[in-house]
């Protein structure tokens, strides 16, 4: 089997999404309608790939139960979690609605999958999508969006080129604490805003690195794909319930990643710099001294924009509201977490958005599904979860070098630093190969 990606079809026939135009003229040549409710004959079908616990807990589920979309194929390296979210389809479309697969790109070869929904390791997010999106399939692609920095630059000129709706499932972007949290702060309540706190949980230490043989259900030599060969270990290429890749950095730049999108997400839009790089950073990391893992497990970071505003991203909370994400003003601060918002002076608390805010998403997964449909951008789109997924690789990157850095957001390099730069982006096993 050649691993290259030059076999797969450079367009399918729902590759409808290139202007307004377009995306009725698909619409109108698959059947269905641009705009308003889409009856259940014409659900957009979907593909899950990976089957981790995003994937085959949450992706193949949502897909399965929302009205919107049908779940046509789920994928995976492992035989036991394929046959698990087949058995998740059956039980909610009816018997055979599903087909599972291995390999990925006998998904993308379907011409009748309108769209894909990516839960792999970090280390292939790239690689996938970027094959899918030439395969003219619409995107939903879990975070951290791009392995490296290099990679989500290529996924943001794949999604422009390609034409394609690409969702990042930074989920926070949906939740009502969040949005409010950032329109207070967007809106001028907290008087002009000036520093921005977000916080992750603790990196993980230990894991066993003593080679043992992979179980038989998992194809490990197809799993590592594109990262440097290692022998299989405990918990190597578990995911999150596992810890495991999430904290080697091989595959992942760890919770700076995981995390960071999610929270250095919403302290970027809240501050108001969601389309707009800092200019230096400087972390300072720990990392674990033993053991498997080798991602950071406690740091702190500070980044400095053109204006002199403040985002500070790690692991000991800074918030005075004690939340994952704080924004705080001249008159005033927010914070949130998924599940509250607090505010000083707490009269804020009752502020209501009016007709001058944004439009929200409600349901990140089927906001998705309306973007494809109605031909806008997602409430999460690529150029801004690659921004904020810049922001961590930077964190990780002057935490390993231990020292401060300067940045172009406009070139995406540092300034007069090659050492860094050489830190951008890594090199694919091959024949793996990454073309946007």
């Amino acid at each position: 089997m050649n691993p290259s990606f030059d076999s797969l079809p450079a367009r399918s026939r729902r590759h409808f999404l290139k202007s307004t135009f377009a995306v009725a003229a698909g619409f109108a040549a698959a059947g269905r309608a641009p705009g308003g409710s889409l009856p259940p004959s014409a659900r957009l079908n979907l593909a899950v790939i990976g089957l981790g616990d995003q994937g085959g807990g949450l992706h193949t589920p949502t897909w399965c139960g929302v009205p919107e979309s049908r779940l046509m194929a789920v994928c995976d390296l492992h035989t036991g979690k394929v046959e698990r979210a087949k058995a998740v389809a059956d039980g909610t479309q009816g018997k055979g609605s599903c087909t599972g697969y291995h390999d990925f790109r006998e998904v993308l070869a379907r011409d009748d999958i309108d769209a894909v929904s990516i839960a792999v390791p970090d280390h292939w997010h790239a690689l996938i999508a970027i094959s899918a999106m030439r395969a003219g399939k619409h995107v939903y692609l879990e975070k951290p969006v791009a392995y490296t920095v290099a990679q989500g630059r290529a996924l943001v000129t794949a999604a422009r080129r390609y034409g394609v709706v690409l969702q990042n499932g930074t989920q926070q972007r949906s939740m009502p604490t969040f949005q409010q949290a950032a329109w207070l702060a967007r809106s001028g309540r907290l008087g002009r805003v000036h520093t921005a706190i977000a916080t992750s949980p603790y990196g993980r230490q230990g894991g066993d690195p003593k080679p043992a043989p992979p179980p038989p259900e998992l194809d490990y030599e197809f799993w590592l794909g594109p990262a440097p060969w290692k022998p299989h270990s405990p918990g190597r290429a578990d995911g999150h319930g596992g810890y495991g890749w999430y904290q080697i950095l091989d595959y992942s730049g760890g919770w700076i990643t995981a995390w960071g999108s999610h929270h250095v997400d919403c302290a970027q839009w809240g501050l108001g710099k969601d389309r707009e790089a800092p200019l230096t950073v400087e972390t300072t990391a720990e990392f674990p001294k033993e053991g498997l893992f080798d991602t950071a497990w406690k740091w702190r970071s500070e980044f400095t924009y053109a204006d002199g505003k403040k985002l500070v991203f790690g692991t000991e909370n800074e918030s005075g509201g004690k939340m994952d994400v704080q924004i705080i003003g001249d008159e005033g601060w927010v914070c949130a977490n998924r599940g509250a918002i607090d505010a000083y002076p707490k009269s804020l608390l009752a502020e209501r958005p009016g007709p001058e805010a944004e439009v929200w998403s409600k349901h990140h997964f089927r906001d998705f599904l309306h973007a494809i449909r109605e031909g806008r951008d997602p409430v999460a789109p690529i150029e801004q979860a690659h921004l904020s997924t810049t922001l961590c690789h930077l964190t990780n990157i002057s935490g390993q070098l231990g020292r401060p850095l300067r940045w172009d957001g406009a070139k995406e390099r540092f300034v007069d630093d090659s050492v860094a730069d050489r830190m951008l982006d890594v090199a694919l096993r091959a024949p793996w190969k990454l073309d946007a």
